[in-house]
Order: C-alpha cells, then structure tokens, then sequence
C-alpha cells in the first residue's frame, strides 16, 4: 500500500481516537481526577482504540510478523510511547500555560494529537508493521 494512503487511514483512524481519547478525557474529570491524570486515562484508551483500528484497516496486509495481540499490543504502545510523549508534553505544557486550553482542555488534546501524529505513522510503518516503502 502506499505511503499516502497509509497516512490517510492512519490519520482517519487518529481523528476517531481523537474523539475516543476526548470522551474519556471528560469522563475521568466527571469522576474526579485532574486534568493531568484524566490524559493519562484517556491517553491510554485512545491509543488501544488506535492500535485496533490501525491493525485492521491501515496496516491490515503490512503485518510481517504474526505475533499474539497482547504482545502486538505492548509492542504497540511502546511503538508510540515516543509520540505519545510528544503528546502529553503538547497537551501538559498547553493547560498549564493557557488558561483558554485549561478551561477547555479538548483543545489541548488536539494540539498534542497534531503534534504526534507523524511520529506515531512513521514508528508503526517502520517498527511495529514494519513497511519498506
């Protein structure tokens, strides 16, 4: 498949983990956790939600090793833990240093999914899927 459909299914199956990291975002705040936590929370649920999709739809043929799904799935998060410090960090320094993105942090959560999304794509086509082209 190529690189540009890859990030085109690869970045639609973001904008769906976008929503699925904001809904449990505000639902770790309505239970009480704070807003750096409740990312954590919600950071995790949209990256499973990620990896699922990813498998099935963007790298579905790209797989080069079978491996079982829990291990693909530890594999995977630690693919993306670079990234997803990339997006924390967005996230974190954007609610601590802009009282618009605190009072809404949805916003903030779009900032760091941007600020991830291609080395996120670039670690699971090159290490996780691993895809030469």
């Amino acid at each position: 498949m190529k690189t540009s459909s890859q990030f085109f299914r690869f970045s639609l199956i973001g904008g769906a983990g976008f929503i699925v990291d904001v809904v449990v975002l505000y639902l770790a705040l309505y239970l009480g956790l704070d807003l750096y936590v409740s990312r954590l929370v919600s950071f995790a649920a949209a990256a499973t939600f990620t990896w699922v999709g990813n498998r099935l739809f963007t790298f579905s043929s790209d797989s080069s090793q079978p491996r079982g799904l829990g291990r693909e799935w530890g594999v995977y998060l630690m693919a993306m833990a670079l990234g997803g410090g990339v997006n924390y960090g967005t996230y974190a320094g954007l609610i601590t240093w802009i009282p618009l993105l605190y009072e809404q942090p949805w916003l903030a959560v779009a900032g760091g999914t941007a600020a991830g999304l291609l080395i996120n794509f670039f670690l699971a086509r090159r290490i996780l899927y691993r895809t030469g082209s």
